[in-house]
């Protein structure tokens, strides 16, 4: 691994608050996620399960973790299952986790090896009534191809017929939003690495650079603190291609007069920083989009406000689009006609301000959390509003990464990353 060693209190915590609300002698499966290939001998390069990392920090395939609180046996309260390394995938793919390894990354005692998990698994069940499976319901999941996860439950389920069986999501939703201190300095740390590549990309823009070259400048500095690279799939786009929420091809030339928008944010240890930033190309500022910057920048501090233990999902986005209505209203791209005969279920500010505000994040760049019950301190959110006028060939949109706090201001981890108009034109120009 790239990233430094987390110290496996972090994950000892983690598995505590899962096990605290299992069910009486009940056993929950974790799998590591799959290696896919790309055809031929190459795979795609191995990412892994977020909530296996989140309760053992095992960061490797073929990997299951094991908890059974009641298990009779103490040593199998908790079990990690690896593949056995041997001096073959030692020579061919570097060493793997031995045990020792093992238990000083995870904080588990007891680590056999994938062909000892039939037999173990098998006899633990024995002791057992009820089974978690992992399953993924995401509010955002779309996924088709059957993972190892998928393969081990539809198995479990055909071999133990006679056991009940609950949802290990509901526990992990409710924990994974609410993040531990150690995973606050995590996610600060992706932050800091994304601040670094916006610092290198602000004096390398101009008129004639390529999307990609900028995508490459990012890639730079975070590979060289230590990241896998970006914590999604980057978005960078110059003048239409702003108003495209999801562009990703990145192919364009950056033109003279045009605004150049940079959805992007550095991974730190499988934590993720997600970032926006919209920049003139030719480093200044018109009046024009001085202005509409300003309105976004306005919306983003008002809706960090808000990030506070208490608030309510639903009524906080409602709350921004009042705030992004008032400045559509005084940019006069909508007039008070368009707020009275509004549809309800569409408001006016949606022709310019189609998505949502926050999301949480985490491990996964839109993590697990509560969206239907009251914000809590220790909950990690974006705040991204936008502005898109696709005539005018110009998008804005302006995100930052918060912590809820339980007293006093919400805590913004991307304090340090230049905002405001005069300081981007400044670097730019330096």
């Amino acid at each position: 691994m790239k990233y430094h060693p987390i110290n496996n209190q972090l994950f000892i915590k983690n598995r505590a608050k899962f096990t605290a609300q299992m069910k009486p002698k009940s056993i929950a499966i974790f799998n590591s996620n799959d290696l896919f290939t790309t055809g031929a001998d190459s795979t795609i390069p191995f990412e892994q399960s977020s909530d296996l990392l989140y309760l053992s920090g095992a960061d490797q395939e073929e990997s299951i973790l094991l908890l059974f609180p009641d298990a009779i046996d103490e040593k199998h309260r908790e079990i990690l299952f690896l593949t056995e390394t041997n001096e073959h995938i030692a020579i061919w793919y570097g060493a793997k986790y031995s045990k020792e390894e093992a238990t000083n990354v995870s904080g588990i005692k007891t680590v056999y090896w994938l062909s000892e998990f039939k037999k173990v698994f098998f006899d633990l069940m024995t002791e057992a009534e009820t089974i978690y499976f992992n399953t993924n319901e995401h509010y955002r999941q779309s996924v088709e191809l059957e993972t190892r996860e998928d393969r081990f439950i539809k198995q479990c389920k055909k071999d133990f017929p006679a056991h009940k069986w609950e949802k290990s999501n509901q526990i992990l939703q409710h924990i994974r939003g609410v993040k531990e201190p150690e995973e606050i300095d995590i996610i600060q740390t992706a932050c800091d690495i994304t601040e670094k590549g916006f610092r290198r990309v602000l004096p390398f823009v101009k008129p004639g650079i390529m999307e990609f070259e900028i995508e490459a400048e990012y890639m730079h500095e975070f590979l060289r603190n230590r990241s896998k690279g970006f914590a999604y799939t980057p978005i960078i786009g110059s003048g239409y291609s702003a108003c495209v929420l999801h562009y990703i091809e990145n192919n364009k030339e950056c033109k003279d007069g045009d605004m150049l928008l940079m959805d992007v944010g550095a991974e730190y240890a499988n934590y993720s920083s997600d970032m926006t930033r919209t920049i003139p190309v030719n480093g200044r500022f018109t009046d024009r989009q001085k202005a509409i910057y300003n309105a976004v920048l306005k919306v983003k501090n008002e809706a960090t406000k808000m990030l506070i233990p208490g608030t309510l999902w639903v009524e906080y986005h409602k709350e921004v689009g009042n705030l992004m209505t008032h400045e559509l209203l005084n940019l006069k791209l909508i007039d008070k006609a368009d707020v009275q005969n509004e549809d309800p279920n569409w408001p006016a500010y949606k022709k310019y301000f189609m998505h949502g505000t926050s999301h949480h994040l985490g491990l996964d760049t839109h993590d697990y959390g509560a969206l239907k019950t009251p914000m809590k301190a220790g909950m990690v959110f974006t705040v991204e509003p936008g502005i898109y006028i696709p005539n005018e060939n110009m998008g804005i949109r302006i995100e930052d990464d918060v912590v809820v706090q339980e007293n006093g201001e919400p805590f913004n981890l991307m304090r340090n990353i230049p905002i405001e108009v005069e300081e981007i034109e400044d670097l730019m120009n330096s």
